[in-house]
C-alpha cells in the first residue's frame, strides 16, 4: 500500500498563485484608501449645519468626496474588466471603427497638460470599439501621469494600425499587473494598462513600449473593404 501525499502544485503555479495573492492585495490597499476618504468626509458632511454644507467647507468635503468615489469607481471597474477578459466573459463584436471615434478630444479628459492627436486620414481597425476605446483610454491616462503633456500618433504599419501615445515615459514593467509594494495609485488609474494589455491581446493585437512610448497595434481595415 503506497502512501499518497498531499499534491505539491508545480513551481510555476506556486509563483503564478503568488503573482496574484500579491495583486490582488495590492487592488483591495488601493481601493479601501479612497473608499476611506469618501466615508469620512460624508460623515463630516452630515455632521455640518446646513450653512456650512452651503458654505466653502461643505463644497470642499464634497469635492473631496466625489474624487475619491470616482477614483474608487475606476478602480473597481478596471478590476472587474480585467477579471472578465482574464477569463474570456466578455462578447467582443468586431466591426470597423474609425480610429478617430477612439479618441478624446480634451486633455482635460485625460489629466494632461495637452494633448496633441496626429492621426493618418481615413485610418480604420477591425475591433470591438467599446474595448478598444478603453484600451487607448489607458494608454494615455498613463502618458499623462503627473500632468504630462501627451502626443498620440496615428499609422498604417502593414497588416495593422500602430497607435503611439507618448509623455510620461513608460517602461515594459510598466504593462505587468501592479504588486504589493509598488506605488500607489493617484487618480484611479493604476489598473489601466493591465487592462489595455488584455484588451489588445483579446483584439488580435498588441501593446508594448517602444523607447519610452506605449504602442498599441490593432488588425488594420482597408477602407476599399470596410463602410465606415
Amino acid at each position: 500500500m503506497s502512501d499518497i501525499g498531499p499534491t505539491i502544485a508545480p513551481v510555476e503555479a506556486r509563483e503564478e498563485l503568488s503573482d496574484r495573492a500579491s495583486h490582488l492585495s495590492y487592488v483591495a490597499h488601493e481601493v479601501r484608501n479612497p473608499l476611506a476618504t469618501a466615508l469620512w468626509s460624508a460623515e463630516l458632511l452630515t455632521r455640518l449645519s446646513a450653512a456650512d454644507r452651503a458654505g466653502a467647507r461643505g463644497e470642499k468635503l464634497a469635492r473631496m468626496c466625489l474624487r475619491a468615489i470616482g477614483r474608487v469607481r475606476r478602480l473597481v471597474e478596471d478590476h472587474l474588466l480585467a477579471e472578465r477578459l482574464d477569463v474570456d466573459g466578455i462578447p467582443i463584436a468586431f466591426e470597423p471603427v474609425a480610429v478617430d471615434a477612439l479618441l478624446p478630444r480634451e486633455a482635460a479628459a485625460i489629466g494632461a497638460a495637452d494633448l496633441a492627436l496626429d492621426v493618418e486620414p481615413g485610418l480604420a481597425v477591425d475591433t470591438d470599439a467599446t474595448l478598444a476605446r478603453r484600451a487607448v483610454e489607458a494608454l494615455l491616462c498613463a502618458a499623462a501621469e503627473g500632468g504630462a503633456a501627451v502626443r498620440l500618433t496615428a499609422r498604417r504599419s502593414g497588416p495593422a494600425v500602430r497607435i503611439q501615445v507618448e509623455g510620461a515615459p513608460a517602461t515594459p514593467s510598466d504593462l505587468a499587473d501592479r504588486q504589493r509594494g509598488d506605488a500607489k495609485d493617484v487618480g484611479g488609474s493604476a489598473l489601466g494598462l493591465g487592462v489595455a494589455r488584455r484588451a489588445a491581446a483579446a483584439l488580435g493585437g498588441t501593446l508594448s513600449v517602444d523607447r519610452g512610448a506605449l504602442v498599441l497595434e490593432l488588425p488594420a481595415i482597408d477602407p476599399a473593404h470596410g463602410e465606415l
